[in-house]
């Protein structure tokens, strides 16, 4: 299976080669989207429904969009080396069988890009420590570190900036959970401006309009690949059997009708969020369609309708992950492309800084 060069030769193309940006070409910006993903195991609904669904759909709504997997990120927890080279393969696997397209998009691997390592370092210096002590996922994820987390999950922050301002990204979709480190790279890129002149733009948000998937077996919390309650999370790659499982022990209450009130009935109102987002239905025609079904009826239906949704997702990833060789070559031509427009960006950054 070959890629497309001919078109993907075209593809968020450079002028000028690796030369530096000039005053004049800084000041032209490009409408450009950026977004990672963490090679941590199989995507789950959520990730899917808030976050690679959309993906697909950027790629058509602007001419140069970047899509990395962000090993650099994922090794700021402990990783097995084996589990990880596989999930980096994977992960591309599920963004393909998502409907994101190499000649249509940049697909690449971060560590294969230096300029996200060396940039993170300059933008570092800019960045006080008391800043990143408040962000909430160093807080969170600290907490469940023996030595209280590395210092690589605690200025991880400062590398996902870099990320997102290596390629002058003017576009980024976030979650609501993503928005303070949004605000971190807004901050850094407008510091960086005042301190060294007006280079980067200030990255936008596109915030994600789907309701957030809560875990299955508690609502009060959101879908993780963390989750140690195997029937919490539903994955990308969950045969049908095991999804109508996961809908049949999902947690709800003890009324038996169908009605959404997040507040007072979390469990079945996620119920609703997920047939809502995988039906395109709206809430209330949701609700009104599903009146009369008791909840173990409406669970099956729910099940039914994910199962529906992810068959051909499912499928694409199986049959993609027994060609790794076309996952290489995909991350591969990505990677060629990323460091092209990464190169003169970093380049002029070492000026402007007067390493150069």
């Amino acid at each position: 299976m070959a890629l497309p060069m001919a078109r993907r030769a075209v593809l968020c193309r450079v002028k000028g080669g690796h030369r530096g940006l000039g005053s004049s070409a800084a000041k032209r910006v490009e409408p450009r989207v950026f977004s990672g993903i963490q090679p941590t195991g199989i995507p789950h609904l959520g990730n899917y429904l808030g976050a690679l669904q959309s993906w697909a759909r950027l790629q058509d709504e602007f001419s140069c969009v970047l899509y990395s997997v962000v090993d650099l990120h994922s090794i700021t927890v402990p990783q097995d080396p084996a589990a990880l080279r596989r999930s980096i393969l994977d992960m591309t696997a599920c963004l393909l069988a998502c409907g994101v397209r190499p000649e249509k998009s940049c697909i690449f691997q971060q560590s294969q890009v230096a300029e996200h390592a060396e940039l993170g370092w300059i933008l570092s210096c800019l960045v006080s420590m008391p800043r990143l002590k408040h962000l909430p996922q160093w807080k969170i994820k600290s907490q469940n570190q023996k030595n209280e987390g590395s210092v690589g999950l605690f200025t991880y922050p400062v590398l996902q900036t870099a990320d997102i301002l290596l390629y002058r990204s003017t576009h980024v979709p976030v979650g609501d959970d993503q928005a303070q480190h949004l605000e971190l790279t807004q901050d850094t890129a407008r510091k960086f401006n005042s301190k060294f002149g007006d280079f980067f733009p200030v990255p936008k948000a596109l915030m994600s309009t789907s309701r957030k998937i809560r875990s299955l077996r508690d609502p009060s919390a959101k879908m993780s690949k963390s989750d140690p309650q195997r029937l919490a999370t539903v994955r990308l790659t969950d045969s049908p059997e095991e999804i109508a499982l996961k809908f049949r022990k999902a947690v709800t209450d003890f009324t038996s009708e169908v009605t959404y009130d997040p507040e007072h009935r979390p469990g079945v109102s996620n119920l609703v969020d997920i047939h809502s987002a995988v039906t395109g239905l709206g809430i209330e025609d949701v609700v009104r369609q599903s009146r009369g079904l008791e909840t173990a009826q409406y669970k099956r239906l729910v099940a039914d309708a994910v199962i529906e949704k992810l068959a051909p997702i499912r499928g694409e990833i199986k049959r993609l992950q027994g060609d790794a060789g076309f996952l290489g070559q995909v991350l591969d031509g990505g990677t060629r492309r990323a460091r092209e427009l990464a190169a003169p960006v970093y380049d002029s950054v070492c000026k402007l800084v007067g390493l150069r």
